[in-house]
C-alpha cells in the first residue's frame, strides 16, 4: 500500500497525457518515453537540467553550512562552559517550536532590504549561521554520550578547545554529522515554499518550483511530463538513502558510549 503511489508515478510517466486523463487502468495501454524528453525540455520555459543543477547547488551548500556551523554550535553547548550557556541553549530549543511559516514574512523583509531576493543567498546563508536548531540539538545529545574523561585527558596533554574538537570530538561524532548532512540534503531538495518565495527568475528555479510549471489552470496540466520529471527528481534521494542507510540509522540510534 505504501509503494502504490510510487508505482503509480512510475507507470504514469510512461503513459501519454490523454491516456492519463481518460484512462482508468494502472498499466499503460500505450508505452512511451516522450514524457521524459518533453519534460526535460521544461514546461515552456527553461530546461529541467538547469532546475536540477540549481537544486544540487543549493542542497550541497546547505549541507556544508549545516555540517560546519551546527557542529560548532553543538560543541560549544555540549562540551564548553561559558556564562549563559543554559539560557542560550533553551532559546535554541525554543526555536524548534516555531513553525517555518511564522518566520517567512520577517525573514523576507530582511533579505529584501539586503537585496538578496531572486538569488540563492536567502536559501543558503541561514544554514551557515547554525539556524537549524534540530541539528544543533541532535549533535548536542550525541556529544553528551561521549565520556568527559576524553576531554580531561586532552586538557592534561595541553590541548585547547579547537584541538580537542578536531582530534577527539569530530572523529567520535561522525555518525551525527552524517545524519545532519543526509537530512539537510533531503529536506532542502524537497523544500518548496522558501524557494517559491525568493526565486523569481526562471533560470534560478529549483526542481520543486520547476515541477509547478507543468500545472496550468488555464491551458491544462501536462501530467505525463510532470510525472516523468517527478520520478527523475526523486532518483537522487533514493540513491542517497540506499548508499547511506546504515550510517543514517547508526547516527540516530548511537549514543556514543563504547
Amino acid at each position: 500500500m505504501l509503494l502504490y503511489p510510487v508505482l503509480w508515478m512510475v507507470l504514469t510517466s510512461l503513459k501519454p497525457t490523454d491516456e492519463i486523463i481518460s484512462g482508468t487502468s494502472l498499466i499503460p495501454e500505450t508505452w512511451t518515453l516522450d514524457n521524459f524528453v518533453q519534460g526535460w525540455g521544461g514546461a515552456g520555459a527553461g530546461s529541467f537540467g538547469v532546475f536540477f543543477i540549481n537544486s544540487a547547488i543549493i542542497a550541497t551548500a546547505c549541507v556544508i553550512g549545516n555540517a560546519i556551523t551546527c557542529t560548532l554550535a553543538a560543541y560549544a553547548f555540549g562540551r564548553l562552559s561559558f556564562p549563559g550557556r543554559a539560557a542560550l541553549f533553551g532559546i535554541v530549543i525554543g526555536i524548534l517550536f516555531l513553525p517555518k511559516e511564522v518566520l517567512l514574512i520577517p525573514q523576507y523583509t530582511i533579505f529584501h532590504r539586503l537585496g538578496w531576493t531572486d538569488s540563492f543567498l536567502p536559501l543558503i546563508v541561514p544554514h551557515f549561521l547554525a539556524l537549524d536548531a534540530f541539528f544543533v540539538f541532535l549533535t548536542v545529545q550525541f556529544m553528551r554520550g561521549l565520556p568527559r574523561e576524553l576531554d580531561e585527558a586532552a586538557v592534561l596533554d595541553g590541548c585547547g578547545p579547537w584541538r580537542r574538537l578536531w582530534h577527539i570530538t569530530l572523529p567520535l561524532i561522525r555518525p551525527a554529522i552524517a545524519t545532519t548532512a543526509i537530512f539537510t540534503f533531503i529536506w532542502t531538495w524537497n523544500d518548496y515554499m522558501p524557494q517559491l518565495i525568493y526565486l523569481n527568475s526562471t533560470d534560478k528555479y529549483t526542481l520543486s518550483v520547476g515541477l509547478r510549471m507543468f500545472l496550468d489552470a488555464t491551458a491544462g496540466s501536462e501530467l505525463g511530463p510532470m510525472s516523468a520529471m517527478s520520478l527523475i527528481s526523486l532518483l537522487p534521494l533514493f540513491v542517497l538513502f540506499i548508499l547511506f542507510q546504515r550510517r543514517l540509522v547508526k547516527g540516530i540510534t548511537m549514543t556514543g558510549l563504547k
